[in-house]
């Protein structure tokens, strides 16, 4: 059975409205609260003209029906207000990165056709330099923050517009709801423009949002069967990583769909590990959804410095980014009641493996057991490899996975291709079997360094460089060389002053040495997004600026 997610929202809070459903820095929700918030943001938007939808069976792949509404806002109940007041009035809703320029911000808008857009007070000055590129942005709700910016032209506040509608949805709108409405999730952009990746809404609650059973792995095929399973519910999940990333958005509606409780930090505008740590002391929160390494270390640094009563955390997980095997083993050493989940996965994929790890196992980095769907195939993209096979492949996923990318007809072709009759999803990822069955995971084809003739995928450099002791924080990337064509280049953040050669030497224990560094830049930091991706453009021209001093 296909599943629509306003309709899964609605199953869980029928049966739990008076659970808690979000817990803020200065508010709370019920189920029974936020779902008439969302239902009342619905009505707005209808109201204004927005939800048209041409059916799914008169549109290409990379083509939408729906009206689109941009969400630019800090981590609050507004944010997943908006998601789910979208999916109920059946418009489109996507993410917006809120450390865009005003240029990077025209391009998104205007490549999403945004017909609305929910902004905080912060982001105003920004929006009025480009308002007039935008002519069809026609509903514009501004949430007021602690900036006190005055209102948009043309904007109305976001409370003033939702507060005279009912609880309740206009029948014609809540029975055309459907499993085909979509959701879009917009990808980073580090390495290139960003994509609007566009996800039925059923597919999207199977691939990423908990639609299997966790006992058989079966897909779950009654409304009823999800509003009874939530009732067992009430785990308190808290997201360090802000919900324009897709992993953190997963995350909370993950947690809806089994009623469970979405805490929210304090600090909403940029990572804070003394934050995180407090809400999780004072929240009691069961699981910390953290990205990779960069979120792991300063959290563990704080673990270090001040003992805590962390004991109702029983998981951590890992989403958007892998651990490296020395974060993990501390992590575990510093909780020991905490079991730790690494979490593979993609914005045009939803999840592909996992690595669960409690104390006292062996620590690996970048081996996953795989989900269900998760292949690999071959180099020509013609068949599946076995677990037998010892070969390089393509790491994909299989069935429920995205439609293609928004607009774009070619790489919706390539990144989302039909073979043999079955609908893939390859974002580019490389990956092998191991021979015990698991993935192991080498880095994304578009990161790939060709160094001399040899392939080098940069997150394995990276991985194998986060390793050593002194290493805060690493990104590799490629430069122009005479003499390899394209030579490895790490850029690296030290907790203290630390040679070359040692960090080599470290890293050619675990890559092969053609693989290694040809140069190494020192930074005080390392530029990431709020979701603690890595901006790969700003490495290549630190390590290009680099080159030219020592030119």
């Amino acid at each position: 059975m296909d599943f629509n997610i306003a309709r899964i929202f609605e199953a869980v809070e029928a049966r739990n409205p008076d659970r808690l459903c979000l817990i803020g820095s200065d508010n709370q929700f019920t189920y029974r609260q936020l779902g008439t918030r969302a239902r009342q943001l619905a009505q707005a938007l209808h109201q204004r003209g927005l939800g048209n939808v041409v059916p799914r069976e008169n549109l290409r792949p990379y083509q939408s029906g729906q009206d689109h509404l941009g969400i630019c806002l800090h981590n609050g109940n507004e944010y997943l207000e908006a998601m789910l007041g979208a999916f109920n009035a059946r418009i489109a809703p996507f993410n917006i990165n809120y450390r865009y320029s005003a240029e990077e911000l025209r391009y998104l808008l205007t490549d999403a056709k945004a017909a609305g857009l929910i902004f905080h007070s912060c982001f105003a000055p920004i929006l009025q330099q480009i308002r007039g590129d935008l002519p069809w942005l026609k509903v514009l709700l501004q949430v007021p923050d602690s900036s006190h910016h005055p209102l948009l032209d043309g904007a109305e506040w976001y409370d003033s517009a939702c507060s005279t509608e009912s609880g309740h949805l206009p029948i014609e709108l809540d029975e055309a709801r459907s499993p085909e409405d979509l959701c879009i999730l917009y990808t980073g952009g580090t390495t290139g423009r960003p994509k609007g990746v566009l996800w039925r809404q059923c597919d999207l609650w199977v691939a990423a949002l908990g639609g299997r059973s966790p006992k058989s792995t079966e897909e779950i095929q009654q409304y009823e069967a999800i509003s009874l399973g939530s009732a067992s519910g009430g785990t308190r999940l808290l997201s360090s990583a802000p919900f324009m990333h897709g992993a953190a958005q997963w995350l909370a509606f993950t947690a809806f769909g089994h009623g469970n409780t979405v805490i929210l930090p304090r600090l909403v505008d940029r990572f804070d590990a003394e934050d995180i740590l407090d809400t999780i002391e004072s929240e009691r929160a069961n699981v910390l959804l953290i990205v990779g390494d960069s979120f792991a270390k300063p959290i563990i640094s704080s673990l270090t410095e001040n003992s805590r009563d962390l004991s109702s955390l029983q998981a951590i997980v890992s989403g958007g980014a892998s651990l490296s095997g020395r974060v993990k083993s501390r992590l575990l050493d510093l909780l020991p009641e905490t079991v730790l989940l690494d979490g593979l996965g993609s914005s045009e994929t939803g999840q592909l493996g996992s690595q669960l790890l409690t104390p006292g196992q062996h620590v690996t980095s970048g081996a996953f057991s795989p989900a269900p769907g998760s292949v690999l195939l071959s180099e020509d993209l013609t068949r599946l490899l076995s677990p037998e096979e010892d070969q390089l492949g393509w790491l994909a996923q299989q069935g429920r996975v995205p439609l293609g990318y928004l607009g774009d007809a070619e790489r919706t072709t390539t990144t989302f291709p039909v073979i043999d009759g079955v609908h893939y999803s390859v974002p580019g990822d490389r990956a092998r079997f191991t021979t015990d069955g698991t993935i192991l995971l080498l880095g994304r084809d578009g990161s790939t360094i060709n160094t001399g003739g040899e392939k080098v995928f940069a997150e394995e450099v990276e991985a194998a460089l986060a390793d050593h002791q002194s290493v805060i924080d690493v990104v590799v990337c490629g430069r122009d060389s005479p003499r390899w064509g394209t030579e490895v280049v790490a850029i690296v953040c030290c907790a203290e002053p630390t040679s070359s050669e040692a960090l080599a030497a470290h890293a050619a224990q675990k890559i092969a040495r053609f693989k290694l560094p040809k140069a190494y830049v020192f930074v005080d930091a390392i530029q990431r997004s709020p979701a603690g991706k890595a901006d790969y453009r700003w490495a290549v021209e630190i390590a290009r600026r680099a080159q030219r001093s020592e030119g």
